[in-house]
């Protein structure tokens, strides 16, 4: 057998036994619900989902487009595999679905675009997953923002949200990187903590949902490599893209 086939081999065998393990990475790293608030089935008909956040969210989308329930305004990150399944699922309820998620975005970039990226659109249930760039943007330079901006940037968007909002079910999703990755240099996770922190602080401060991605990829990663996950660190692979559109319906679910 030639090396190009050994590795061909190999690698299809790392990637099968990875997806296989989702369903025992999301059970080793979730807690056990002890109620189940069936959010989906709460979803009033026609009801709106949200999802928020940066390039991961983001994930390529066209944002020409901003149609809703449209794979090309979505991307190809866990947004679109989420809303996929959430369409798929609830076909009944003639959801509207929609991904306003930018690359690049702080907390403070959102703020700017809230009023017509989200509160307009009034959205039943809201998905944010923000803080990796108001880390990696200060960590290369590129910003002069803090833990304490990122904390109090986050908790003033959240109160204009619930006032403007009160009846909107809240997720927030916890930043992550996974070491091993390519962008993921010494120091990285040390730093990068007190923003997990700030995230399931305010989490708890709101009474949100709170999909905990760290605890997640920490459990991943004694299942397949990093880089299986994700080749730099931060930006989810296919793999880790439905690793992600997972967990977030178990838990929003």
């Amino acid at each position: 057998m030639s090396l190009s086939r050994r590795k061909f081999f190999k690698r299809s065998a790392v990637q099968a036994a990875g997806i296989a393990s989702i369903p025992m990475i999301l059970s080793a790293s979730l807690p056990e619900k002890k109620s189940k608030k069936a959010q989906f089935k709460n979803l009033p008909q026609g009801g709106t989902v949200l999802f928020q956040g940066d390039s991961i969210t983001d994930a390529g989308r066209d944002k020409k487009r901003q149609l809703p329930n449209d794979a090309s305004s979505f991307g190809n990150g866990y947004a679109l595999m989420a809303g996929a399944a959430l369409l798929n699922e609830l076909a009944d309820k003639k959801l509207t679905v929609y991904n306003r998620g930018i690359s690049g975005n702080k907390v403070y970039q959102l703020r700017d675009r809230w009023q017509k990226d989200c509160l307009d659109l009034k959205p039943d249930i809201l998905s944010i997953l923000i803080g990796v760039n108001d880390y990696w943007h200060k960590r290369s330079g590129n910003y002069d923002g803090t833990v304490e901006v990122y904390e109090n940037d986050f908790r003033a968007l959240l109160k204009r949200t619930k006032q403007a909002l009160p009846n909107t079910q809240l997720v927030i999703c916890e930043p992550f990187s996974l070491t091993g990755g390519s962008a993921i240099g010494e120091g990285w996770q040390e730093e990068f903590e007190p923003y997990r922190q700030v995230a399931r602080k305010l989490a708890k401060e709101f009474d949100t949902l709170f999909v905990p991605y760290q605890s997640i990829f920490d459990e991943a990663i004694k299942h397949a490599p990093a880089t299986y996950w994700s080749g730099d660190g931060v930006h989810p692979s296919m793999a880790g893209a439905q690793l992600m559109a997972s967990a977030w319906l178990e838990v929003v679910g």
